[in-house]
């Protein structure tokens, strides 16, 4: 491994993010070469962390662009303080102000005072270092602000019509992240370069978990993290990730718990379960089966028993004919 490679995994685990060579490896070559890093992933595997730590690593901003349906260019980029503006015109008016052109009133309006910067116009215009660009859940926003999303990537600088180009000093570091509810378009894909992250395996949710939890024993950790494995197998109506992880060992430490005990897991599934029928489909019986399971086995053996174990419960909930 690169000395540079070396320097990026340790900065990011000095933020408590646990990662590995796949991971420091892509943000060294987005850092050195300066492009877009696109990561993709499931919900909750820690995608938009990696800019969280990325921004405090390097001790600069972090401007999050949070991507949703209807998303335009005038709420990513800037607008008008348009009532900002119109108190400006009455006050001037109320004053009797003479001797203006109505060019001169205009130019004075739309001037940097009155400017809203959003976003995307804040992370070109930063006046002292680089920031990290956030856009958050990309494959939320529409085809057309993809579009525009590209130009203002491509090119780093955009065009306000009345006060002229603006052009990025400090060229920002820039993260998107993607759900993958949609197929992002090739000339995006082609712009970024590209990371996919899974979920953990069993020994680095161990770490995740043990560097996110203040205060938690190893033990009750790799219960969790085992506990997990498990039902990431089964078939959920929607499969918890890494954040219900650190949420149900954080419940469970609330609730002054050191290991896995049946009654605890079942009241605080509802960490980790976000529905109601995927909450039925493991509490009780279920629940204390994969406890057992876990609980019998040697950690290291987790990872190879963990879909035999998924597979059982399954079969368990499969409807008879």
């Amino acid at each position: 491994m690169l000395p540079q490679i070396a320097e990026i995994q340790s900065r990011l685990e000095r933020q408590h993010y646990v990662t590995d060579r796949a991971i420091a490896t892509t943000v060294y070559l987005a850092m050195e070469l300066r492009k877009p890093v696109l990561i993709e992933g499931q919900a909750g595997v820690g995608k938009t962390e990696i800019a969280k730590v990325l921004a405090a690593s390097l001790e600069t901003e972090l401007i999050r662009l949070q991507c949703y349906e209807g998303l335009d260019a005038s709420s990513a980029l800037y607008e008008w303080n348009y009532p900002k503006q119109m108190l400006h015109i009455r006050l001037q008016e109320a004053a009797h102000v003479e001797g203006r052109s109505v060019r001169q009133a205009e130019a004075e309006i739309f001037s940097e005072p009155y400017l809203l910067q959003r976003p995307l116009l804040r992370a070109i215009s930063h006046p002292d270092r680089a920031p990290v660009l956030l856009i958050d859940e990309v494959d939320r926003a529409d085809e057309e602000f993809e579009a525009f999303l590209l130009e203002v990537l491509s090119d780093f600088q955009v065009t306000i019509p009345e006060l002229g180009t603006v052009k990025a000093e400090h060229r920002p570091y820039v993260v998107l992240t993607s759900n993958r509810t949609r197929e992002l378009s090739d000339a995006l894909k082609r712009r970024c370069l590209y990371l996919w992250i899974d979920y953990p395996d069993f020994e680095k949710e161990v770490r995740i978990i043990e560097s996110k939890v203040e205060g938690i024993n190893h033990h009750l950790a790799e219960q969790v993290a085992g506990f997990m494995q498990v039902v990431r197998r089964v078939r959920l109506g929607k499969t918890p990730g890494m954040a219900e992880s650190i949420d149900w060992a954080m419940s469970l430490m609330a609730l002054h718990a050191d290991h896995l005990e049946p009654e605890a897991v079942n009241a605080t599934l509802g960490a980790i379960l976000k529905d109601r029928d995927d909450v039925n489909r493991l509490s009780g019986t279920r629940a204390e089966t994969i406890i057992s399971e876990i609980g019998r086995l040697d950690p290291k053996d987790l990872a190879t028993a963990a879909p035999s174990i998924a597979q059982r419960i399954d079969k368990e909930l499969a409807p008879r004919s």
